[in-house]
């Protein structure tokens, strides 16, 4: 089953089974401000949030073929890069099209189901985006401080093993969101401050007792991503003990270098993540459009950046590419 086809099937599961429990209160429809205070000029911002797509989509999707086609690139660190690129592609295309219909067109009404499903891919693939982050800093664990080993211990079938748990992982926190939502009571306007559906703001129109939500929220959160950066400095402060017993300064700088673009990647994708969250529970000061537009930034470009990073930072990945092109240009 393709990502495509399990993307459309679990949204008509999602949809089933939300709709089953939609007799506990009526259906509102939202509204989605876009990027409020900006109204005005919210026409010229979608241009970045267009070309951040756009760039999304290419650069993904090149990606993914490269590897695919590839028999060279089926290893761990590059099977792991293909898992990356297919969740940004689903993150990005969860996130764009409604956000630029929403500042191009001014196409602001979106269903209630439709926004509980947009919210649940949303926050899923950021989930499964921070766990694939910590297999990738395995990897370099691995590739660095037991390298004789690298293709016995990472195995395909461990690969395949880690991709599938941080799947279940993402799906299982995630699925009660959009259920604890419908226990909610909208009875004031159902206009979000945002330019997507986005669990906070969500929550923060309901006249009703929001506290399990905003617990668990905060707790999936916390889980995620506080193991998950844990697991990720554990690795690299093990990745740097390692490095500084490697005799030869030349020798150092390769290992660095090796994790420079995971570094990268890792401070585009967990550092606005972090500023987002905490400005939803503490950062009252903080301009709301700011916050907004951080927020939708945050979904769009580590997944338009990631594929650059990589592309310039991995020797075999932009010759490939480099390859890719010349043929074409050739022919």
């Amino acid at each position: 089953m393709t990502w495509v086809s399990f993307h459309s099937s679990f949204s008509m599961l999602l949809n089933m089974a939300l709709s089953n429990s939609s007799w506990r209160q009526p259906q509102p429809s939202f509204f989605l401000v876009g990027i409020p205070g900006l109204e005005e000029s919210q026409h010229w911002i979608a241009l970045p949030l267009g070309v951040l797509y756009f760039l999304a989509l290419v650069g993904n999707v090149t990606i993914i073929f490269i590897i695919w086609t590839d028999s060279s690139l089926h290893q761990p660190m590059y099977l792991f890069l293909a898992m990356l690129a297919v969740i940004d592609l689903v993150l990005a295309s969860s996130t764009a099209p409604k956000a630029l219909t929403v500042l191009l067109a001014y196409a602001r009404e979106i269903g209630y189901i439709v926004c509980l499903i947009q919210m649940f891919f949303i926050h899923a693939f950021s989930s499964m985006e921070s766990g694939i982050l910590v297999a990738m800093a395995l990897d370099r664990y691995v590739a660095i401080c037991h390298p004789l080993r690298h293709s016995t211990i990472l195995h395909p079938g461990i690969i395949g093993r880690i991709g599938m748990v941080v799947l279940v992982r993402g799906l299982v926190l995630l699925i009660p969101f959009p259920i604890l939502l419908q226990n909610l009571i909208f009875c004031r306007a159902t206009v979000i401050s945002h330019a997507y559906c986005e669990h906070m703001a969500v929550v923060k129109l309901a006249c009703s007792e929001t506290t399990v939500n905003r617990a668990y929220g905060l707790s999936v959160a916390l889980l995620v991503v506080g193991l998950d950066v844990l697991a990720i400095g554990i690795s690299y402060a093990l990745i740097l003990q390692a490095v500084l017993k490697v005799p030869g300064g030349e020798a150092r700088l390769k290992a660095f270098s090796t994790c420079g673009s995971h570094v990268c990647v890792i401070l585009i994708f967990y550092v606005p993540g972090m500023f987002s969250f905490l400005t939803h529970r503490f950062g009252h000061h903080v301009p709301h459009h700011v916050h907004v537009l951080l927020a939708t930034l945050y979904l769009l470009v580590p997944p338009a950046l990631n594929p650059l990073v990589y592309g310039v930072k991995t020797r075999q990945i932009r010759q490939r590419v480099l390859r890719v092109f010349y043929i074409k240009a050739s022919s």
